[in-house]
This record gives C-alpha cells, sequence and structure tokens, in this order.
C-alpha cells in the first residue's frame, strides 16, 4: 500500500472512499515525537474515530486533551474543532476511519505536495485545500 508522506508524517491508506462505495475512509497515521502537526481544524461532512497504535500523541478536541495510546479510542464528531500532537519520545501511530467515505487520499497528495523540504508552507495555499476538501482550518 502507498504511504504518503507530510513532512515527517505518514498516511498510510488501508480503505479508501472508491472501495468502500463512499462509506468510509480508514488510515494509519504516523506522527514522529515533534513532528510537525496540522492546524486545528474541523470536518463539516464527516466523522472521525482514531484508535491508538502505538506511542502516544495528545488530541485536542473542543478545547478537551485526550490522549491516546495503544488501545485507546476516541470519537470526533462534525464540527468538532480538533487538533493533535505527539509530545513523547517515540513515534506514535493511530489508525484514523472517516465515515462517511468522502475525503479520501486526493487531500493528503495535495498537501504533501506543499509540504517539501524547502521550509515552511504557504499557509494560504494549505488553508485553500482544507478548504477545498471540506477541512475547516480554526485559528489558533
Amino acid at each position: 500500500m502507498e504511504v504518503i508522506r507530510i513532512g515527517a508524517l505518514e498516511i498510510r491508506f488501508l480503505l479508501e472512499k472508491q472501495s468502500t462505495h463512499g462509506s468510509l475512509d480508514m488510515f494509519e497515521l504516523t506522527v514522529p515525537a515533534g513532528a510537525r502537526v496540522p492546524l486545528a481544524h474541523f470536518h463539516e461532512s464527516w466523522e472521525e474515530t482514531v484508535y491508538g497504535l502505538a506511542g502516544q500523541m495528545v488530541w485536542t478536541v473542543n478545547g478537551k486533551e485526550i490522549i491516546t495510546g495503544p488501545g485507546d479510542c476516541i470519537f470526533i464528531p462534525r464540527g468538532a474543532v480538533h487538533h493533535f500532537i505527539n509530545r513523547g519520545t517515540e513515534t506514535a501511530k493511530a489508525l484514523s476511519v472517516l465515515t462517511p467515505g468522502v475525503l479520501g487520499a486526493a487531500y493528503f497528495h495535495e498537501l504533501a505536495a506543499l509540504i517539501g523540504p524547502g521550509g515552511p508552507p504557504d499557509p494560504a495555499l494549505v488553508t485553500e485545500v482544507m478548504l477545498r476538501h471540506g477541512l475547516v482550518p480554526v485559528p489558533g
């Protein structure tokens, strides 16, 4: 399966909207310690369920911090502002399931093209890609 790299983050799609007839998207998310992570945002058209596989991530959902490690699960409803970070010392992994499946890998491919080794991406371009794919950034 293809691994999409966005900076230090890795996304490996297991199921995509095309193969599930729009029922869900499922991917493994790998976040090294201290990696740059996406802006706080919310989804207009889907829910997200996250299941911890390795390491620890701190998710902030509607202002509340939730630590996820192996075996921990959180549900992020549509409209809930959320963000994640790996504050630990080891790489963290999580399984993410989006329902229904309306995002797909295209969003991550577009972000990967913007976020390269040449320095920080243009925030306006990142915002444009997010909005086009149904993610609404929330200024921190």
